[in-house]
C-alpha cells in the first residue's frame, strides 16, 4: 500500500521584518486572555490550495502539473486583522492582503486549473489571507474582538512574492511540521 502525504500549495512569509510584525500581533492577541493556538512564526504562509492526504504517485503528478504554471514576481502587502466565521464569534484570526491579493487570486486560479484534471475539486472560494491563530476559548467577552478591530487597518509590512511551494504537513501534538516538496520560481521580469 502506498504511503499517503498531507499536502498543500502555499506562499511562505519569507521577509523577516514582516514575520516579526505578525508575531507582535500574535502576542497582542494573547493579551486578550483567549486560549489560542498560534501559528508558529516559521510556518506563517498563505494557502493557495489544500490538497489533503494524497498518494506518493499523485504527489509526483502534482509536482509535474504545477511546473507549467507561469507567473511574475509581485509585491504583497499584509494589512489588517479579521476573523472567520465572524468577529463576534472568532474561530480563526487572520491577517489580510491589500496589495497583491489579485495576483494571489490569479495564482490560486492557475493552480486550481492545473490540478483539476487530477481530480482535485475546488476547496472553496479563495480569499487571500494568512492565518495567525485558531481560537480554542474566546476569553474575556469582547476583548479578542477589540484587539482584532484595533489592528483592523494596521500595515504589517510587505514582501516580494518570488515563489510558491508544494508543502508537506505532518500533524503532531506539538503542531504541524512543514517541509518543502517542490519550489516554483517566478519568471524574471
Amino acid at each position: 500500500m502506498q504511503r499517503r502525504i498531507r499536502c498543500f500549495v502555499a506562499v511562505d512569509i519569507e521577509d523577516d521584518s514582516l514575520r516579526a510584525s505578525l508575531v507582535r500581533a500574535q502576542e497582542a492577541l494573547l493579551g486578550s486572555g483567549a486560549k489560542l493556538k498560534l501559528v508558529e512564526p516559521a510556518n506563517l504562509h498563505i494557502t493557495l490550495k489544500f490538497l489533503g492526504e494524497i498518494s506518493e504517485t499523485l504527489v509526483e503528478e502534482v509536482i509535474k502539473r504545477l511546473d507549467v504554471i507561469s507567473f511574475k514576481s509581485f509585491k504583497m502587502v499584509v494589512r489588517g486583522l479579521g476573523a472567520f466565521p465572524r468577529l463576534s464569534n472568532p474561530r480563526v484570526i487572520w491577517a489580510g492582503i491589500s496589495e497583491g491579493a489579485t495576483e494571489l487570486q490569479s495564482l490560486a486560479g492557475q493552480i486550481e486549473a492545473a490540478l483539476k484534471r487530477l481530480g482535485f475539486r475546488r476547496n472553496k472560494e479563495f480569499k487571500a489571507h494568512l492565518t495567525l491563530a485558531r481560537v480554542k476559548r474566546p476569553g474575556r467577552p469582547g476583548e479578542l474582538g477589540r484587539i482584532i478591530r484595533e489592528y483592523g487597518d494596521h500595515i504589517f509590512g510587505s514582501q516580494i512574492v518570488r515563489r510558491f511551494k508544494l508543502k508537506r504537513s505532518i500533524l503532531t501534538s506539538a503542531g504541524p511540521i512543514y517541509s518543502d516538496l517542490a519550489i516554483y520560481e517566478a519568471e524574471e521580469a
